[in-house]
């Protein structure tokens, strides 16, 4: 079930709405004026871990067998 980020081309609202199925995200309106005029946003999204560049990812620790 994805979460889609959307903006109204009629009143300019910018929300989020999770959408059950891929069909129906053309069935969402605008929550403030009720347009179905939106403009579908790109979407940013967490995994874990994700803050950190490969380079950098466990930069804190040694590798066995000692060193540093």
């Amino acid at each position: 079930m994805p979460i889609y980020a959307y903006r109204c081309c009629r009143c300019g609202e910018e929300f989020e709405k999770l959408v059950l199925s891929a069909s129906r995200a053309d069935e969402v309106a605008c929550p403030a004026c009720h347009s179905p005029d939106l403009e579908r946003r790109p979407t940013l999204f967490g995994v874990a871990g994700s803050g950190q560049s490969p380079a950098t990812a466990g930069s804190d620790c040694f590798p066995a067998g000692g060193g540093g």
